[in-house]
């Protein structure tokens, strides 16, 4: 049921636009659909739209001929019923799907020439996994960049239960025509075997008893949640937001506002992760061709699995579905994909007076979390909501890490770190890039990039105790690529020139950066010119309903030089100041691997904050409530513990 124009997509819309586009333009099994989604309508008319208004309902379909591999773009009316456009789209490639990765295990099982290959080298094709990659245009072999092209890693299991990844073939790659699955070349550059590595992780394959020693733990809230959805609008304390689900971002948060006494105060419009880039620092036979962009050349809400309470999830939980299409246009859900729930955070904020005793207040936040599987890694995704007015995005990873066999034993690795027998894991590093699209109090924003400083001494700085801030302000898209600076402590507020707090200063939120670290390419490398983004902590960029994707819309076997991108966005070099802004805020991990990952990695965690910086007037959690007296010293404010 639709409620207001950002609800994502339901089922039955997906099948409205795959019939309609089946009558009009004849789409049939010739045709994939690499994605259908809601097409948002523009910021301006959301923003204008007012409950009980008509709502006009649009889906933006990307599809491609198999046999031609013409790409078009069409939008369907879905409340007329009418096709309002299709464009063909030349020179691009889509996204990948999840149908083709399957479609491509099933085929090169049964190829006789690949099956060959592998029984040439002991390797039973009965237990191999064909792991598909889409090819960067910088590696692309030229004589196919016409073809949706894709290269294909095998990994052996050790036993049917065994884990997929255990052992790579190494020097063994399949080059693949996507469109027919025709095996264009059997890329072979060495054979080193399978070493013996201890790569199960499954207790039972490892034969491996599970500790007895730990009680069970569970969170109980007896008289229910104290968040409410109505529709994809959620409330919680004073937090109101709205929550859509697409193929490419996964969750979208939308209109987030604050209640500040009696007024609902905008913070952000849009959130979303915008592109994941993940290279491998590694230029071997075996990895070369190994940088992902994970959003946008497969769909990271399409890697979204389903959740399971107590495992990925603990506590009273609302669960979302998630809705979205297959390659032939048909919904397909994904059950319990978002998971909504409340947890305790220890102490919000505390102060013992000796004489008055204790005040305590536990913070408890709000969580929108996912988890998608990207082949070997998972991701899981946290959206945090806090009493305090903070906003949290923290990313965990965790899964397999790649491995690669040596030609001999060898206590180092340049490009890797020992991890087993004869094996190394490749370093690499994870860049993911947030969209935050802030309308702090309205749209007319000024970002500011602030610094903190000692001051010299002098005659009223003796002890050279001064410290100082600096705030220079972002102008123009000229400035908008800004790097971060630990010496000086840099971080970015996105104020309000336009209105005031109780003290006089732009009311404003500070992105608090954290999880930042250089590309580390050298600036001729091919890889960072087909990914600029990656060049710098932060870009600042003009608000345009267009521009979504910071690597191109379409970066797969792209050289992201279609006219869109970060790159394209800055060119003409647009006011920043008072104006509609967006911050691109890019962070991760920087995987120098380790043997403590392996065979299954600990989640590492990254994270940044969105901070209120002037936006109240004072601590808005002063009116958070005390929590009940458990047997503690501490009761209604009283304290009887001895000092």
């Amino acid at each position: 049921m639709v409620s207001h124009p950002l609800d994502s997509l339901t089922a039955d819309e997906i099948s409205a636009t795959s019939a309609l586009l089946a009558g009009e333009k004849g789409i049939d099994s010739g045709w994939r659909y690499a994605s259908i989604v809601l097409q948002e309508p523009p910021k301006t008319e959301v923003k204008a739209w007012n409950a009980g208004d008509a709502i006009v309902r649009r889906s933006l379909s990307v599809l491609w001929n198999k046999l031609s591999n013409d790409v078009y773009e069409a939008v369907v009316n879905l409340s007329d019923g009418a096709l309002e456009s299709w464009v063909h789209k030349p020179g691009v490639t889509p996204n990948f799907t999840v149908d083709e990765y399957h479609d491509c295990d099933v085929e090169l099982r049964k190829h006789p020439d690949v099956r060959a290959a592998l029984e040439k080298r002991g390797v039973n094709p009965d237990l191999v996994l064909f792991d598909l990659w889409t090819y960067g245009n910088e590696v692309m072999p030229e004589q196919w960049r016409d073809r949706r092209l894709g290269w294909v890693d095998i990994w052996s299991r050790a036993s049917e239960k065994g884990n997929p990844y255990a052992h790579p073939v190494s020097g063994l790659k399949v080059i693949v025509d996507v469109n027919s699955m025709e095996v264009l070349e059997i890329d072979e550059g060495h054979d080193r075997g399978l070493p013996e590595v201890d790569a199960e992780y499954v207790p039972e394959v490892r034969g491996l008893a599970e500790r007895t020693d730990l009680k069970p733990l569970d969170i109980v809230q007896p008289e229910g949640v104290s968040f409410g959805l109505d529709g994809s609008l959620l409330r919680w304390q004073d937090w109101e937001f709205r929550l859509g689900f697409n193929y490419r971002e996964g969750p979208v948060l939308y209109q987030v506002r604050f209640k500040d006494g009696d007024e609902y105060r905008d913070i952000a419009y849009r959130m979303s992760l915008a592109e994941m880039i993940v290279p491998y620092r590694d230029s071997s036979f075996d990895h070369y061709r190994r940088t992902a962009f994970d959003i946008g050349e497969w769909g990271f809400g399409y890697m979204c699995t389903s959740l399971e309470l107590g495992c990925d999830c603990l506590g009273e939980i609302t669960y979302l579905d998630g809705v979205l299409p297959n390659s032939a246009g048909e919904p397909q859900v994904t059950k319990n994909a978002i998971c909504l729930h409340e947890e305790d955070d220890a102490v919000l904020w505390k102060h013992v007076d000796p004489d008055q005793g204790a005040e305590v207040r536990r913070m408890r936040r709000f969580v929108v979390s996912v988890h998608a599987t990207v082949a070997n890694y998972e991701y899981l995704v946290y959206w945090r909501f806090y009493p305090d007015g903070n906003i949290e995005c923290e990313i965990r990873a965790t899964g397999i890490m790649v491995s690669t066999p040596m030609e001999d034993e060898t206590p180092g690795f340049a490009t890797g770190t020992v991890i087993d027998r004869r094996t190394y894991a490749p370093h690499h590093q994870h860049f993911l890039v947030a969209r935050l699209d802030l309308d702090v109090d309205g749209e007319e924003n000024t970002v500011v990039e602030t610094e903190s400083f000692a001051a010299p001494i002098s005659d009223t700085n003796p002890y050279g105790l001064d410290l100082h801030t600096r705030g220079t302000v972002i102008k123009s898209e000229s400035e908008a690529g800004r790097s971060y600076d630990w010496q000086v402590q840099r971080g970015w507020k996105v104020q309000n020139p336009n209105r005031l707090n109780a003290w006089g200063n732009p009311t404003a939120y500070k992105l608090a950066p954290t999880g930042h670290f250089p590309a580390m390419f050298d600036e001729s490398s091919p890889i960072l010119k087909r990914n600029p983004v990656i060049g710098n902590t932060l870009w600042v960029t003009r608000h345009h309903d267009t521009e979504m994707w910071p690597a191109g819309d379409y970066p797969t076997q792209s050289k992201n030089d279609l006219g869109n991108g970060m790159s394209a966005w800055i060119a003409d070099d647009e006011n920043l100041v008072n104006d509609d802004v967006v911050l691109w805020y890019v962070f991760g991990i920087h995987h120098i691997t380790r043997v403590e990952d392996w065979p299954i990695m600990p989640v590492d965690k990254v994270s940044f904050t969105l901070k209120p910086f002037g936006f109240f007037d004072l601590n808005p959690s002063m009116d958070a409530p005390r929590s009940p007296a458990k047997g503690s010293c501490c009761v209604g404010g009283e304290c009887h513990c001895e000092h």
